[in-house]
């Protein structure tokens, strides 16, 4: 039998639902599905003519698509959505959990009805998707679940402190489930996909209390990068993927020397998350409701985002933080030696 993070689901003819997939990631992963031959794609945001003009490309490819306008953060239209996709289309193969909100700021500057927000779109959100999902893929013991993470699932970052809480919180869940589909011995795959920094219009539409309008921590990638790593995800689940060499730094960096980050965050993470441009007072955010006119796939940093990506299996990558932990306590022990020797 096989188990969660072994199930091989078929490349094509599957039918998948994406969250979140009215911009930015999700709506490039929605795409990509579509173009390696996906049977049929659920669309779920916000968003009602924003997902309209993204099933109309999909179905270009020849795929179907059924929008499914809602809020992730209400449970209730998450499970009519799987129950009315199930109903329509199929069985639900793939289910991938995208779908985020964050807001930028110390922690001091933001309230508590910000982090409340945050908190139930970008953790309660993957928390009802997945619920949505196993209600449907139980019963028939098979199916994937996606949920793509990020770096900062592992690593809290300056003014991104309700993100970073809602996707450490996400890992946490994740775990405790996977050990409950082991102990079941189900077949239902479990995968997450951690991300480096992406090239999606949150930048544009995220609420913030800087001066200056966000962007993202280079280096930056394009939403494809991010979309091709989430369907091999999906077509070959394991534990966890870690896409791009700066996520891999991260994770390690702070498995192995989280106090030395901290101090490289303090000093780079604030202005590294500022662009030069001056917040307008008329700039909307997205926060509680979406913004029509800026649902797209890239955001505003075409001219630095790179185009491809390596993806690092997590186990693999663990096996080096192993090495990388031995090599520097041998550093340290010599070092030790050495300074202590000098002072008898």
């Amino acid at each position: 039998m096989l188990s969660p993070t072994r199930a091989h689901p078929p490349s094509r003819q599957l039918n998948v639902v994406v969250t979140g997939a009215s911009a930015g990631v999700g709506r490039a992963t929605a795409l990509q599905f579509a173009r390696d031959g996906a049977t049929a794609i659920g669309l779920i945001a916000r968003d009602a003519q924003a997902l309209q003009a993204v099933q109309a490309e999909i179905e270009q490819t020849g795929a179907r698509a059924l929008a499914l306008p809602l809020d992730v953060a209400d449970s209730a239209a998450v499970f009519g959505a799987a129950d009315r996709f199930e109903r329509e289309i199929g069985p639900v193969d793939v289910w991938v959990n995208n779908a985020m909100a964050t807001v930028v700021g110390r922690v001091i500057e933001c309230t508590p009805e910000e982090f409340r927000r945050v908190t139930e779109v970008t953790y309660l959100g993957y928390v009802h998707g997945t619920l949505a999902a196993l209600r449907h893929m139980m019963p028939r013991d098979r199916g994937v679940i996606v949920q793509v993470g990020s770096a900062l699932a592992y690593r809290g970052i300056p003014l991104q402190a309700a993100y970073c809480a809602a996707k450490h919180a996400i890992r946490g869940f994740t775990d405790s489930l996977r050990a409950e589909l082991h102990h079941d011995r189900s077949r239902i795959a479990l995968t997450a996909v951690h991300l480096p920094a992406v090239n999606t219009p949150q930048f544009d539409w995220s609420r913030t209390h800087r001066d200056k309008a966000p962007r993202p921590v280079s280096p930056v990638y394009q939403p494809q990068v991010a979309a091709r790593a989430i369907v091999a995800a999906a077509r070959q689940p394991q534990r966890e993927y870690w896409l791009g060499s700066q996520t891999a730094m991260t994770v390690l960096g702070n498995m192995v020397l989280p106090g030395l980050l901290d101090r490289i965050l303090a000093r780079q993470a604030f202005e590294g998350q500022d662009t030069d441009t001056p917040v307008d007072d008329s700039r909307r955010d997205n926060l509680f409701d979406p913004v029509p006119g800026v649902h797209r796939t890239a955001g505003s940093f075409d001219d630095e985002a790179r185009a491809d990506a390596a993806v690092l299996p997590g186990p693999l990558a663990r096996v080096g933080a192993v090495a990388l932990a031995v090599a520097l306590g041998v550093a340290a022990a010599t070092l030790a030696r050495t300074f202590g020797s000098e002072n008898d």
